[in-house]
């Protein structure tokens, strides 16, 4: 135990210094040993490390969301209006109760404007835990890092080219794009941003779910198990 939060405050670390470290404390145990227990509680140093990032999760796993806000996750999409201009969507969801907490509509995204969407939410109800996000450049950026430095939420990245470590965004993506975006034909912006936000409110208020007993988000979120996890 007194390795792994030692691992988890020091992460640039191997198994070599933490062992100085714990000699210094008085832990009278080879280096042998703590290199076994440092492989078997998969300890190792990551290969690349993100360069200024103060609000990334380093080596802890990824507990499963237990409670409201417990865990968000975030995503942008693209899709086109009618006459071939691109629009993005930051889709924003709440893993525990899989509400869609957001799903904003613009032609383009500055990292202060993810910036503005979180401080928005962040007004409605408590902030996360943790976010869980890929490494685009938005996510990646210093606005975003000062953000969630300043408001002690931790940013989880997914590692380069392993979508699943965010797959439940991945999944209400797809259901974003096969239920409205390619049911829709968008005019303008305005009307992509009316029709979306129609879709997310049907999705939060009555699609039904199979991993919340086929309750709609909204309706788990009010329910008894919610209120129980609490």
């Amino acid at each position: 135990m007194r390795l792994k939060e030692l691992a988890a405050t020091r992460v640039r670390y191997g198994y070599r210094r933490l062992h100085i470290l714990l000699r210094r404390e008085g832990w009278k145990v080879n280096v042998k040993r703590i290199y076994r227990i440092y492989r078997e509680e998969n300890l190792s140093l990551r290969s690349k490390t993100p360069k200024r990032r103060v609000s990334c999760r380093k080596r802890v796993d990824r507990p499963d969301a237990t409670r409201i806000n417990d865990c968000w996750a975030m995503d942008f999409m693209y899709d086109e209006l009618f006459d071939g201009r691109r629009i993005r969507l930051l889709t924003i969801v709440d893993l525990f109760t899989r509400e869609s907490l957001a799903i904003v509509v613009r032609q383009r995204f500055r990292a202060e404007e993810v910036v503005d969407v979180l401080r928005h939410l962040g007004v409605q109800r408590s902030l996360p835990k943790s976010i869980r996000v890929d490494n685009g450049t938005e996510f990646t950026s210093k606005a975003v890092d000062r953000w969630a430095y300043e408001n002690q939420v931790v940013l989880d990245f997914s590692r380069p080219g392993k979508p699943t470590d965010n797959a439940f965004i991945e999944s209400f993506n797809g259901s974003v794009r096969a239920e409205c975006l390619n049911e829709n034909w968008f005019l303008s912006l305005e009307d992509a941003k009316e029709k979306i936000e129609s879709w997310r409110c049907d999705y939060n208020e009555h699609r039904p779910h199979s991993a919340l007993g086929n309750l709609a988000p909204r309706e788990f979120a009010l329910s008894d198990q919610a209120d129980y996890a609490r």
